[in-house]
């Protein structure tokens, strides 16, 4: 064969592009010296999951670096390098030194940002690694050991807790590892919230806002954290708690690579344990911070159990009496209890077993886990200020010591998990039952012989279990029901601001003789609400039954509800932007919890601006449950004859065949987003150009790619917000389709708000105009209307 120098040529060309590829390919993940990366630059690991580059949070223009996921849930950020100290535009440029440190410089060649490394390198570079974790080494042939790291990301992390991290504590150089929270969606510098190991007496992982423990996860008992009874070994990751006199952390590995799983710290302070779901293309909550009350820290004070399942849900321990009867009596539990006796560490003394607990706070506890449970009850009651112990590892029987000093804060009371806790009891109370009898003022269901011997009374408080209140104390705290306390008027009777003896502020809904709200529905508010317990829904106190008086006591809701706001044209303009948007987010995810994530399957069937209370920071919750109804599991819809709603928010299928489903709360959900974001009512809203509702104009101005046009003009905000209420306007414009099946699931509605992702494009909304709604001039045959705040609350009967 006959070679000539082209082909030499050729050949040298072809292995010369070979060995870029080669280069580039084994360089895709690295930075060396020499090297930098400029915005708009970026290495990606070597797997593809996580890429480090400069990007823009949220709506902001500043610009930061960062990881973020490039595989899945792509540009979800895992770390930031400056977040305190931002770039304000595209100059940055991060640098390596010979020395082994990165360096963030800005357009004037200013440090922005650095890595303090432990020691100097000699051959340094950086690599982003697959577990996310971006790291400086000193040798090439190193980098899979970590001992040779220089300096990593994984020992600076932000509001997130990757597999591979270990959060706690050095106990040999003092460093402490815990994840922050960002100040909000737009601004990674350290919020409020961290997430980390408190290291007095037995460690344990807590969520804090400054130095105020909000949530305890709790301390390891060899199995999980007490404070977490889902925490389980599974098929996508492996959790490791490793304490001994050098260090002490608490460590999660990927088994499934496929299935990536972060911690989150977001900048209300929720705390979640998130894992990726491939066919909804979404994360999924594991495990959150708040999926109950009583995951509160210290819900029900000093020497006092919270169990979800009870009501009220605070309850004594044995031996123990409420601090102040008063306050318990108004589900103000913050005082806890106290003994009824003082020890006095005198003979007879002793213990009384409590089972299934998630065991108090251990920061005031020493602990040992050489010693048996016995060794563990002898040192106790040796020492007069022991007040309880329980083992530090609960597998096997049992083994290890804690021993408590000082008050048993943050109990409670789990069904299925939990472990064993011994209180000392003065000698008067041994042998009683491990709990007492849970301190109750509530009216519990009897069985009655001869309903002739009850009063009227008694039949009304029948299936009532909340705590009830006197007639003569709401009119006290009402001042008479003063017309000066009067804060507005709903579709079944006023609404009174009252305040009680201890200083509590109350809202009293007190029903008219002559609304629509029977006994029965009185009673379905009561029993609903009652177990629904969730930040974006408003708490119920108790409620008041005497003669023809039916009354629900709530929380005071100082900002009165959304409809005071944004149909005021002065008003509105107290509600910007951000604000708006924080009202939408929050009322979805309550509307969520309602669907999907309270013990009951509950549809709302009258989502509406006037039922959307806002408290003192704004923070939107939803009220008025008379109406809603319970879905069975496997119950897709329902059908009633009677429809009751509010017109302007029904969707088509309810209000037109009486057709309801938690879909129908969607549609509703979808005209309260357009009506926040316009400032307009849907009902009646009016255009010199057409007669379209709300809904029908928000259409007209999508199809002509007007939509901004939708907008408050109140709203000042700049080009970045303008994505975030676009974004929401498309959304609502999905959740008010027509037909029912092209509405998107609630749980979905909440991923959508929360991201970033392509939307599907809506198709036309229900009722287009106002011709669709029945003419409120002209009400169909037994049709009864019950006035509301600016709104009518209908009730139709349909013939079968």
């Amino acid at each position: 064969m006959i070679r000539t120098k082209y082909d030499s040529v050729y050949l040298l060309l072809v292995c010369s592009f070979l060995l870029s590829i080669i280069r580039t390919s084994t360089t895709l993940d690295t930075i060396g010296l020499g090297q930098s990366i400029r915005d708009g630059d970026t290495i990606i690991s070597s797997g593809q999951t996580y890429e480090l580059g400069f990007f823009s949070p949220g709506s902001s223009t500043r610009r930061y670096l960062g990881i973020w996921y490039r595989r899945v849930s792509t540009g979800t950020v895992v770390w930031v390098a400056n977040r305190e100290t931002p770039l304000f535009d595209r100059s940055g440029v991060l640098n390596i030194t010979d020395q082994g440190t990165l360096v963030l410089l800005n357009g004037t060649n200013n440090v922005v940002w650095s890595s303090i490394g432990t020691r100097p390198a000699m051959n340094p570079f950086a690599q982003l690694l697959e577990s996310g974790n971006l790291v400086v080494v000193d040798r090439i042939d190193n980098i899979n050991n970590p001992s040779s790291n220089v300096w990593q990301s994984f020992d600076h992390p932000g509001d997130t807790f990757l597999p591979g991290m270990k959060l706690g504590k050095n106990f040999v150089d003092g460093q402490e590892t815990e994840i922050s929270s960002w100040k909000s969606p737009d601004d990674p510098a350290r919020g409020d919230y961290t997430y980390g190991m408190d290291t007095r007496g037995l460690p344990q992982v807590v969520v804090k806002k400054g130095n105020a423990t909000t949530f305890r996860l709790g301390s390891y008992d060899g199995i999980r954290l007490t404070g977490s009874p889902r925490m389980q070994q599974n098929q996508v990751y492996a959790f490791e708690f490793v304490l001994n006199e050098q260090e002490v952390y608490y460590t999660v590995q990927l088994l499934n690579a496929s299935v990536p799983t972060r911690f989150v710290v977001d900048s209300s302070g929720q705390a979640q344990r998130l894992v990726w779901i491939d066919k909804t293309q979404s994360w999924a909550v594991y495990y959150s911070s708040d999926e109950d009350q009583c995951d509160n820290y210290g819900l029900c004070g000093v020497y006092a159990t919270c169990n979800i399942n009870n009501s009220p849900m605070c309850a004594c321990l044995e031996g123990f009496v409420p601090k102040s009867s008063r306050d318990w009596t108004l589900l103000d539990w913050s005082g806890g209890c106290v003994r009824k006796a003082p020890l006095d560490c005198g003979k007879g003394e002793g213990f009384v077993k409590h089972g299934g607990v998630k065991i108090p706070d251990t920061s005031n506890t020493w602990y040992n886990p050489n010693l048996t449970l016995k060794e563990c009850e002898d040192l106790c009651r040796k020492n007069c200020s022991c007040v309880a112990y329980a083992n530090s590892d609960i597998r096997g029987g049992g083994s290890g010591c804690i021993i408590w000093f000082g008050d048993l804060i943050d109990i409670r009371q789990f069904t299925s998990t939990g472990q064993d806790l011994y209180i000392r009891e003065a000698a008067a109370y041994l042998g009683t039952a491990l709990l007492a009898p849970p301190f109750s003022v509530c009216i519990r269901k009897k069985t009655i012989s001869d309903p002739a011997t009850v009063d009227d009374n008694q039949r009304k408080r029948e299936d009532l279990e909340v705590p009830m209140y006197a007639f003569t104390t709401i009119l006290s705290a009402t001042e008479n029901f003063s017309i000066n306390n009067k804060l507005g008027e709903g579709g079944f009777g006023p609404v009174y601001k009252g305040k009680l003896l201890n200083g509590g502020e109350i809202a009293v809904k007190r029903l008219s003789t002559y609304s629509g709200q029977g006994l029965e529905e009185f009673k379905n508010e009561v029993a609903l609400v009652s177990k629904l317990q969730h930040r974006n829904l408003v708490k119920l106190h108790g409620c008041c039954v005497e003669g023809d008086e039916r009354m629900l006591i709530y929380e005071y809701m100082p900002n009165k509800s959304l409809d005071f706001f944004i149909f005021d044209p002065s008003k509105s303009r107290i509600l910007d932007t951000q604000r708006r948007l924080d009202i939408i987010d929050g009322t979805a995810r309550g509307i969520v919890y309602l669907h999907q994530d309270s013990r009951e399957r509950v549809v709302h069937r009258d989502v509406k601006a006037s039922n959307i209370l806002l408290d003192t920071d704004m923070n939107p919750k939803i009220s008025d449950f008379g109406i809603a109804r319970i879905f069975a599991a496997n119950e897709a819809e329902a059908n009633t004859s009677r429809v009751i709603g509010t017109y302007g928010y029904m969707a088509p299928e309810y209000a037109g065949e009486g057709f309801y489903s938690p879909k129908s709360d969607i549609f509703s959900f979808g005209v309260l987003v357009l009506e926040i974001l316009s400032g307009r009512r849907n009902k009646g809203f009016y255009s010199p150009t057409h007669r379209y509702n709300l809904l029908g104009h928000a259409w007209k101005l999508w199809m002509e790619d007007r939509i901004v046009d939708l907008i408050d003009n109140v709203l000042a905000y700049e080009s970045c917000d303008l994505c975030e209420i676009k974004r929401r306007i498309h959304i609502g414009l999905l959740c008010v389709q027509e037909r029912p099946e092209d509405r998107p699931h609630m749980a979905a509605v909440v991923t959508m708000l929360s991201g970033d992702g392509s939307l599907p494009q809506p198709t036309r909304p229900g009722f287009f105009t106002e011709r669709d709604i029945p003419e409120l001039d002209s009400p169909p045959p037994n049709h009864q209307e019950f006035a509301s705040t600016n709104e009518l609350t209908i009730s139709v009967v349909h013939p079968r």
